[in-house]
């Protein structure tokens, strides 16, 4: 479903990634791991379309990756970008009028999971809020690839655990693929079939999360410790 060939991305002198070339099916739920700075965001926003690559090539579906991606691509961001002065219903509506798959229904029925109020002000909701609305929002698209980059930042660890098995019953495995870059792997790992990982703009492997179980008798935070010394 999603091919990279020989992709770099530099921002001026930087070199983000560095001739990565990789193909991911339909169907997983993806954790793309990695230390600050290895790549991760940079892979997201190549396969959203928001930044062109240095070079390489980068396919969905055998379609070459440009802004009107958006069509078939849902995309979290970790930055907030939201109009302050919107309640949560009026962001709802907004996205509605956009983006013609949007599901209000699921995404009515995700509010009331996330418990939040349709008619608060986003101004006024704390950094976690803003982070389920942001869930709630990309979720609630009927396309086929989702990208949650650093879902789960700014959300109380007590109620991480509820909000990650939500992800998981919101999500149509049979039509949807979605990639998530996470600093919570022990807690996001079992709802991942497949591992990215990245170091230094490099893929370093990816890998069947069972088969990592079985082959290395470690979960992903325990091999990241060493892999990543």
């Amino acid at each position: 479903m999603i091919e990279f060939k020989h992709v770099s991305k530099r921002y001026g002198t930087k070199n983000a990634l560095k001739d990565v070339s990789f193909t991911l099916p339909a169907g997983k739920v993806v954790g793309v791991i990695g230390e600050n700075g290895s790549g991760k965001s940079t892979t997201l926003k190549l396969i959203a379309g928001l930044v062109k690559p240095t070079s390489g090539e980068i396919t969905i579906n055998n379609e070459p990756v440009t802004r009107r991606i958006s069509r078939t691509v849902s995309y979290l961001s970790e930055s907030d970008e939201f109009y302050p002065f919107f309640t949560v219903g009026d962001m709802i509506d907004f996205y509605h009028s956009q983006f013609t798959d949007f599901q209000p229904e699921k995404a009515n029925e995700i509010l009331s999971f996330m418990k939040l109020d349709r008619s608060q002000k986003i101004k006024n909701l704390s950094k976690g809020n803003r982070g389920r609305l942001k869930i709630v929002l990309s979720l609630s698209r009927d396309v086929p690839l989702i990208l949650m980059d650093e879902p789960l930042s700014g959300l109380d660890p007590l109620v991480r655990d509820s909000i990650i098995r939500g992800l998981i019953s919101f999500i149509d495995l049979e039509k949807q693929t979605v990639l998530i870059t996470t600093h919570e792997v022990e807690e996001v790992e079992p709802i991942l079939d497949t591992m990215m990982a990245i170091k230094d703009g490099q893929l370093i492997t990816i890998q069947d999360v069972e088969e990592l179980r079985i082959q290395e008798n470690a979960g992903i935070l325990d091999w990241m410790k060493r892999v990543y010394q």
